[in-house]
């Protein structure tokens, strides 16, 4: 399960404006790399709509299926915001909805050839 946190209003290189949801997965555990001690959090990331600003907010606080997972990228430089320091990445965090999975595969298992139609 996600749940919508807040959102944030974006802009397009166009200079449209738009809104993303910031979405927050479940509570995991994750073991610190420097002190080897567990602590838990829950892993965050935006994905954009076409919501107004006033439906924004009347749905944060709402639950629907999925998962946040990591996904692979290109490196690129990111500024973290505590410290302004800049580090190198390779991943995103990314809205995966599990339910929507299978669609593709029963859409693609059932294609009929035209020459079978007719």
């Amino acid at each position: 399960m996600v749940t919508i946190k807040d959102y944030k209003k974006r802009e397009t290189k166009t200079g449209e404006e738009f809104f993303v949801l910031i979405l927050q997965g479940g509570v995991v555990p994750v073991k610190s790399k420097e002190t080897n001690r567990m602590y838990f959090t829950a892993k965050t990331c935006s994905i954009a709509s076409t919501f107004d600003e006033d439906t924004c907010q009347q749905i944060i606080g709402q639950q629907f299926p999925g998962n946040i997972v990591k996904v692979k990228t290109d490196p690129y430089e990111y500024a973290l915001p505590e410290s302004g320091e800049i580090i190198t990445l390779e991943h995103r965090w990314e809205y995966q909805d599990d339910s929507l999975e299978e669609v593709p595969k029963v859409l693609t298992e059932n294609i009929i050839e035209e020459e079978e139609v007719m």
